[in-house]
């Protein structure tokens, strides 16, 4: 069966959330405790889509076990932040991007340049 955009993304950040409470426990049996843990997603419908308790008509299909990142917003355990695609730092990971957006990403991400590096791998 096809997803739509929205579907799929929604499922993705279902999972994404199951590993922030993964890390979460992680942490907590260090004795730290972390709320509202931010996620971003550059797609406003599913934004919307896990703030909102009602069941939409579009997500009939969704099976259930999807919809618990309902509850882990709700609780605090999460918080989906909507950010702009231009801005989404998977996207370097994921998509073919022009030259300049590759490289602001890049930056973003504290990636070294390996050619600027004083030390080379090879003089290792």
């Amino acid at each position: 069966m096809a997803l739509s955009t929205a579907e799929a993304e929604y499922i993705a950040v279902g999972s994404c959330c199951a590993q922030i409470l993964w890390i979460k426990q992680q942490i907590k049996d260090f004795g730290l405790k972390i709320n509202n843990v931010p996620l971003l997603c550059d797609n406003t419908t599913v934004t919307n889509l896990t703030k909102n308790q009602i069941q939409h008509s579009r997500t009939n299909h969704i099976e259930i076990r999807h919809h618990c990142i309902r509850d882990h917003v709700k609780n605090g355990d999460c918080e989906i932040q909507f950010i702009e695609t231009e801005k989404q730092l998977a996207n370097i990971f994921t998509k073919l991007l022009p030259r300049e957006w590759f490289y602001l990403l890049h930056n973003e991400l504290s990636i070294l340049d390996s050619q600027n590096l004083d030390i080379s791998i090879h003089s290792l």
